[in-house]
């Protein structure tokens, strides 16, 4: 098993400088994560054997798997309920006459294994966007600070950069924040997107899959439909055609045993959890997002519990001068530079700013 996720463990890899916040990681990391090693489960034929495995008389089994693998197979959604073994063979499997009985085909689970990479790297995209625009600023800024064992030499040297960067571009980092909020936006419309999306690719049963199964637990057995058992059949018909000894057209009919669809329907149970949890995390943290926008107190407070060590009035005044794009970046250096160091950078900062408090030229985006 080790084998299977051996791949993914380089994704779990700590940055030394944090540019963004938790839940931004929970897009880019943890589920990125997760649909990898999902992918990379579906397609292991080691923990799960042959993805399909059909019967039926007097056609070489081989050709059968490949046949119905390659052509999809189907369940009978009338027979999904009823006693298995005396009104069904499995849920959805039955007799059915053609062109009256409505059949429901099962082709989704060819792509399952590429529809989870491709919505990792989905996933992965603001990420991506946002560590190219950054530029490694921050790390740049950063350097050795956020190490509270460093010489009083360095230290000066370093914070004096620092210093002098911040000051000589005051009033200059709004595009830099605001690219980081359109990020923000996009997780969020991302993995709204992605519930629509396998939504779409389930045939419409994603959106209230989640909620099926656990209703599913609470019915009683008579008036059951397992709905993982509608969405991810585990026995399936197939239909193979093919010429007899006079030329005729013979119609077979096999079962299909799908041993892949017992992990894929707890993939997707999970994930609809997960995308549900991870959508509201998201909306909160926009909301949150443009509090601080439209908010000085707020981004006040924030700087206050950031620098908490740092004397309150110092911090009052520097947070005065900056606007939006400045106090996003103090604040994102203050989770990566150590609290003691952080609390000798806002002093300096204040002394920079003699002081006085006042409040900078208005710019474009403040608040």
């Amino acid at each position: 098993m080790f084998d299977v996720f051996g791949s993914v463990k380089g994704l779990l890899k700590i940055d030394q400088v944090c540019i963004d916040n938790n839940v931004f990681r929970m897009h880019y990391k943890a589920t990125v994560i997760i649909l990898i090693a999902f992918s990379l489960l579906v397609t292991s034929r080691q923990y799960i054997g042959d993805p399909i495995d059909c019967i039926v008389d007097e056609i070489p089994l081989g050709v059968m798997d490949t046949y119905c693998w390659i052509y999809s197979t189907f369940t009978v959604p009338e027979r999904l309920t009823g006693v298995t073994g005396r009104d069904v063979v499995q849920p959805g499997v039955g007799s059915h006459v053609d062109g009256e009985d409505k059949v429901k085909y099962h082709k989704y689970y060819q792509w399952v294994c590429f529809v989870l990479f491709f919505q990792a790297i989905l996933f992965y995209v603001p990420r991506y966007l946002w560590k190219s625009w950054e530029g490694g600023r921050l790390k740049m800024l950063v350097m050795d600070l956020n190490s509270p064992i460093v010489n009083d030499d360095c230290k000066n040297d370093r914070k004096k950069i620092l210093v002098d960067y911040f000051m000589g571009n005051l009033n200059r980092h709004n595009f830099y924040a605001f690219r980081f909020f359109v990020c923000e936006a996009l997780n969020f419309v991302n993995v709204i997107g992605q519930i629509y999306f396998v939504d779409f690719f389930l045939d419409g049963e994603f959106s209230t899959y989640g909620s099926d199964v656990l209703k599913f637990t609470e019915m009683e057995p008579d008036d059951r439909i397992d709905p993982m058992a509608k969405v991810f059949p585990k026995v399936t018909k197939c239909t193979f055609h093919k010429y007899g000894p006079s030329g005729s057209v013979q119609k077979f009919d096999g079962l299909c045993v799908l041993p892949l669809n017992i992990v894929n329907e707890k993939i997707y149970v999970f994930l609809w959890f997960w995308f549900i949890i991870l959508s509201i995390l998201s909306g909160i943290s926009l909301v949150y997002r443009i509090a601080v926008v439209v908010g000085p107190k707020l981004r006040h407070l924030l700087l206050r519990a950031r620098s908490r060590l740092a004397e309150s009035e110092e911090v009052e005044k520097v947070a005065n001068r900056c606007n939006i794009g400045d106090w996003f970046l103090l604040y994102q250096l203050g989770k990566n530079i150590d609290p003691l160091i952080y609390k000798e950078v806002i002093g300096d900062l204040y002394r920079e700013m003699g002081g006085d408090g006042q409040s900078p030229q208005k710019q474009p985006f403040e608040a």
